[in-house]
């Protein structure tokens, strides 16, 4: 299975221009809102135009501007659920099921019967859409989607209307979908949390155009773009500048980056991932820098000890201070008073250095 979009597409002064190829599983498209995710999402499935470009879905070409190639919605094999799934409301969910469906009316009873019992809808088939819950009504679209059996399956933003409960009653029939497909899936969603529990790879896509293209684990882990980096809940970044003698340090700050980190030509600024600071120097250290005692808050059987540091123009916006927490056992708030300087460190696996 393969997936190969190169596209352009122009919306008002909103320019989409986006590259990118699928081999298997489940990739996701992240980004914020208005960035280009579902636009992309239509123009794969045929239901918006692109200007320029192709799209080939397991070398079949469903679109090529320059050969004047573009496939209907209902000849290229792609299943596309909505964020609302529009069932039929004056069908049965069985109708439903079979409205999605080719052969003849043996097979596709046949067909919806296997359908209703993979996705635990046996006692449903009969009901309308109003009569049933959200999770079944997602179901039946789910089923619908596969009776046709696409090759390509589109989600967009699934679980965007839905609360943390109701979320929570849906995922598993998510994940039976993802279990029974054997094509590849497009998973579109401003929250990072759902591509993390359903995605192998994902897009990230900034103002209509993909930063990087990489696996979930790495993501999370190592980003490498400054966008990713804010996408996946990093808030604390700070500036990196290049001092005379080639080191680098950071922006108000007098300390350097130690010698053994090789820093990429094109960063631009350090991400600090939650918890960053220490008191205690690490074996590791990559940084240190002076920080301004502010206080404590006590935590149970612990307190968290607060420190602001310099962060210059902050890349991420907004005020020119960090305030770092450092949890520590409760009364050794005691030791420190506030305006005192105490010198914090970081260590080289919790710095992320990042390219704008």
């Amino acid at each position: 299975m393969s997936l190969e979009v190169q596209i352009k597409k122009q919306l008002g002064r909103f320019a989409l221009d986006i590259a990118f190829e699928h081999e298997a599983g489940v990739l996701g498209l992240l980004g914020e809102s208005g960035c280009g995710k579902s636009i992309t999402l239509k123009c794969i499935a045929g239901i918006m135009q692109p200007d320029a470009g192709r799209i080939v879905l397991n070398d079949r070409v469903l679109f090529d501007s320059g050969q004047k190639i573009n496939l209907p919605p209902q000849a290229r094999k792609v299943g596309y659920l909505f964020q609302d799934y529009v069932l039929f409301p004056n069908m049965t969910a069985a109708e439903n099921i079979r409205s999605g469906m080719r052969g003849t009316r043996a097979e596709k009873k046949a067909r919806c019967k296997s359908l209703l019992s993979d996705f635990y809808l046996e006692g449903e088939e009969d009901k309308y859409p109003a009569q049933l819950s959200g999770g079944q009504k997602q179901r039946v679209a789910l089923a619908r989607m596969l009776a046709a059996d696409p090759e390509l399956i589109l989600l967009d933003e699934p679980f965007s209307a839905l609360d943390h409960f109701l979320k929570m009653q849906l995922s598993p029939g998510m994940h039976r979908l993802f279990e029974r497909f054997e094509g590849s899936i497009l998973y579109v969603s401003h929250n990072r949390e759902e591509i993390r529990e359903f995605c192998d790879d994902v897009v990230v896509l900034e103002n209509g155009r993909p930063v990087e293209q990489l696996d979930i684990q790495t993501l999370f882990s190592h980003p490498r773009q400054l966008s990713s980096a804010k996408l996946i809940g990093i808030t604390d970044f700070l500036r990196l500048e290049k001092r005379a003698d080639g080191r680098f340090g950071i922006a108000a700050w007098d300390t350097v980056l130690a010698e053994h980190l090789a820093v990429p030509e094109d960063a631009c600024c350090i991400g600090l991932r939650p918890g960053a600071f220490t008191l205690e120097k690490p074996q590791n250290t990559a940084l240190s820098q002076e920080a301004e005692y502010l206080g404590y808050r006590r935590k149970g059987r612990r307190s968290g000890l607060f420190f602001a540091l310099p962060a210059a123009e902050r890349e991420a916006g907004g005020k020119a201070v960090i305030q770092a927490e450092i949890e520590a056992p409760a009364g050794e708030e005691e030791k420190y008073k506030a305006g005192e300087r105490r010198r914090l460190y970081l260590a080289e696996e919790d710095l992320l250095l990042l390219e704008k």
